[in-house]
């Protein structure tokens, strides 16, 4: 694709507290291969050295825009906040997270597939997480898909492409007519982005590794897994999106399929002695869905889980060694009260 054919890109890279790898993402953008980008980083009240880092690069090239926040924000908000100040002139949308970045051909191999279809909202591929390749494609050699027919097959239980914001490039136009962008109530909220997104647009995928990230203590991920909340964003995405792409009956039948897994994972946490905070969290989120915590079914997912784990006594003592601490830091607790 020739410079003066490449439609403009807004890269934009969120961040808190980001100085160990903020250098390292902000150069794989310096050395993309394609040209026609402009680069927005949102400092969101970092206390190290990130603002600095951000503003030296912001001096040595006009591209390069920085943003700091006047107050705190949630890890979403701040993502709405970023996405609010994509350039005005940009096609395509490309977040990169602070603690990742780009091979020098992300761009250039999205932006191809994107122009070649009109009809397509978001872009896919491939992604490096530390030495793990993730996501899965569309059926090779296929560059695009329906977006309604790709949100029907990933709920009925099929491959999964919309990885992370990191993995994706999404049209500007789309980003600037949601307001805001993400469900800041909801830890999943860029997979339900895409959902909705795809209602009305389509799909095309990119079948090479473009992108690279790494765990990040504290970022939506982390919290994610502590909460053991994929299950129930599973489930969520049946519950708000099912009726719109599948029939009655394929609706009923996934929908009762995650709440059955659902529940087993209450179950298993029950038995773990989460904490106050995981109960809040999930007693609050499955309301929201209008499916209060069914305290019956709970009780007999409990039974059912403790019935199965007598026949898998390593995970009894694993329970029991994890289940220890916490109970004795709440004596401890309570001693002291």
């Amino acid at each position: 694709m020739e410079p003066e054919a490449q439609p403009l890109v807004s890269v934009i890279t969120p961040v808190y507290n980001g100085e160990e790898f903020l250098i390292q993402c902000i150069e794989s953008v310096l050395a993309q291969s394609y040209q026609n980008w402009d680069y927005l980083i949102v400092n969101n009240c970092s206390t190290d050295r990130t603002l600095e880092i951000a503003q030296e690069y912001a001096a040595r090239n006009p591209r390069i825009r920085v943003h700091s926040n006047q107050r705190f924000a949630s890890v979403i908000e701040n993502h709405n906040i970023s996405l609010r100040q994509i350039s005005p002139q940009s096609k395509y949308c490309k977040v990169v997270f602070a603690d990742d970045w780009l091979f020098p051909n992300c761009l250039m191999e999205m932006v191809k597939v994107a122009e070649l279809y009109a009809s397509v909202g978001i872009v896919g591929a491939y992604g490096l997480d530390g030495k793990e390749v993730l996501w899965q494609g569309l059926d090779y050699p296929s560059t695009f898909v329906s977006g309604p027919e790709l949100c029907r097959t990933t709920l009925l239980g099929g491959p999964y492409v919309f990885g992370t914001p990191t993995s994706l490039l999404i049209r500007s136009d789309l980003i600037r007519a949601r307001k805001p962008f993400y469900n800041e109530a909801n830890l999943h909220a860029d997979n339900e982005a895409c959902y909705d997104i795809l209602q009305h647009a389509d799909f095309g995928f990119v079948y090479q590794i473009l992108t690279f990230s790494r765990p990040r203590p504290g970022s939506n991920t982390a919290t994610a897994r502590d909460l053991e909340s994929y299950v129930l964003g599973n489930l969520s995405a049946i519950i708000t999106h099912g009726p719109a792409f599948l029939s009655s009956q394929e609706y009923e039948l996934r929908r009762e399929q995650w709440l059955k897994q659902y529940y087993q994972v209450l179950a298993k946490s029950f038995l773990r002695v989460r904490d106050k905070k995981f109960w809040e969290f999930h007693r609050a989120r499955i309301d929201g869905l209008g499916y209060p915590l069914n305290q019956a079914r709970l009780a007999k997912a409990v039974v059912r889980e403790l019935f199965e784990s007598l026949t898998r006594p390593r995970d009894v003592l694993d329970g029991i060694l994890s289940w220890w601490p916490r109970a004795l830091s709440r004596v401890r607790i309570k001693r002291t009260q």
